[in-house]
């Protein structure tokens, strides 16, 4: 039977996520209809915990569904606005005006759950 980790070990996995994490890059993309107030909200948001979070290691791109329609099939978007995490790995999404910061952040992988 194998021995449960010790302390040192717990925090060693612990600071080795951390540490891969404060590595990696973010594509994330944006799903929005037009100029609308949940649409703005979305972007503000996105935005805030991109520079936060990931300053100089995320890429962010805003998609109106009003110009790039096919996208949104593509991807398989029902609702806008909707945020999709491409990488790093697994892929994610968001359906919202992403006001729930905890949510986001959580489902980026930025903060442990």
């Amino acid at each position: 039977m194998k021995n449960p980790p010790n302390n040192n070990e717990s925090k060693d996995v612990f600071e080795e996520f951390f540490e891969r994490r404060q590595q990696e890059k973010y594509v994330l993309r944006l799903y929005i209809a037009g100029e609308t107030p949940h649409s703005i909200r979305a972007f503000k948001k996105i935005k805030e915990i991109c520079e936060t979070y990931l300053k100089g290691r995320y890429e962010l791109e805003v998609i109106d569904i009003y110009e790039n329609p096919e996208l949104m099939e593509e991807e398989q978007v029902v609702a806008i606005p909707t945020l999709i995490k491409k990488l790093p790995p697994p892929l994610q999404k968001f359906i919202g005006d992403m006001a729930n910061t905890e949510k986001i952040l959580i489902g980026l992988d930025l903060l442990p759950y």
